[in-house]
């Protein structure tokens, strides 16, 4: 079992800058893809990040490229999601997600979420 707690979310204006955590509980944190999705107010909920187990390789949606950074620390069983530049759009409830890729399902898989920290940005 392992649950994810996000922090660091908070108000404000287009610009400046966040850092979110999401700690994991449990042993085998090393073990999996850990991701950062985002989701607003009447919108579907958006990917946003994912770091791979050995922190050396990341991928990010189009929309954040340049801006945000996902790392982790692993002896910390900690991720992060360095959010530079932010604009308005980034405004939403912010979620971290454990898991991997199957290959049998030839899709991604998340056992577990976190229960998300709000992020809004003014204009």
């Amino acid at each position: 079992q392992v649950q994810l707690v996000e922090s660091g979310g908070g108000l404000v204006q287009a610009g400046d800058s966040l850092r979110l955590s999401c700690v994991a509980s449990g042993r085998t944190f090393g073990n999996y893809v850990m991701n950062w999705f985002r989701q607003a107010p009447g919108k579907e909920r958006e990917f946003v990040a994912r770091i791979f187990r050995s922190g050396t390789s990341t991928e990010y949606a189009d929309s954040v490229k340049g801006r945000f950074t996902i790392s982790r620390d692993n002896a910390k069983n900690t991720a992060y999601l360095q959010m530079n530049s932010l604009k308005p759009e980034d405004t939403a409830v912010y979620y971290c997600a454990a898991g991997g890729y199957s290959s049998s399902r030839s899709r991604w898989e998340y056992d577990y979420w976190g229960q998300g920290t709000q992020v809004t940005v003014s204009s």
